[in-house]
């Protein structure tokens, strides 16, 4: 027999044959023990410190100058524009002006009872904000329909019709309970990163 084997052995002998020369071929290739695989972890480090530090920066700006586009569609809204007067100081979160544009804006505040007829203004103006964006619900009425949940006409709750991510409870709520709406809004902002958004 001769060094070279057929390709698919056929007897008992050219089966050990071919075992033989497998191991041996891997003895032959193994002869420097392989690092551990602990490389990941630099790399995990430098990609976790990075996006922290990130993280922290475009959180802290998003928070801290967030442009609110008032949709004020009943008593609520008074006391919504009550918190832009200098004795609540909205202007100290970055929300001084209440943005006339859904496309300058990133928080809609809607207020009061929303219909079925005003629905599709406040879908299309939520669809024009640019990302990312929030909503903050504020009053029993856009929360849920209020004392008129059982009308025909009254949406029972703009979640019915896009998402909400903070509600302010009130008939009307309070400035100061918008405010609380708010700084609520902002821890929720400052958990969010931007490796995990999509």
């Amino acid at each position: 027999m001769g060094s070279e084997k057929p390709a698919v052995p056929y007897s008992s002998v050219d089966l050990d044959w071919a075992e033989g020369h497998t191991i041996e071929s891997l003895k032959a290739e193994s002869t420097q023990p392989i690092p551990d695989p602990v490389a990941w972890i630099d790399e995990e480090i430098k990609r976790n410190v990075l996006v922290s530090s990130v993280d922290y920066v475009i959180d802290w700006a998003r928070r801290s100058s967030m442009f609110p586009a008032g949709f004020g569609l009943a008593c609520c809204a008074m006391e919504m524009v009550a918190t832009g007067t200098a004795r609540f100081d909205l202007s100290r979160f970055g929300m001084e002006v209440f943005r006339a544009s859904p496309r300058q804006a990133d928080l809609m505040i809607v207020s009061g009872t929303v219909t079925w007829k005003m629905a599709p203004s406040v879908k299309l103006i939520y669809e024009q904000m640019a990302e990312p964006k929030w909503v903050l619900a504020m009053g029993s009425c856009a929360i849920s329909g209020g004392t008129f949940r059982e009308y025909y006409s009254v949406v029972p709750g703009v979640n019915r019709i896009i998402p909400v991510d903070i509600y302010v409870p009130g008939c009307p709520p309070r400035p100061d309970a918008l405010l609380d709406g708010i700084i609520k809004l902002h821890h929720k902002v400052s958990k969010i990163s931007i490796a995990k958004r999509h």
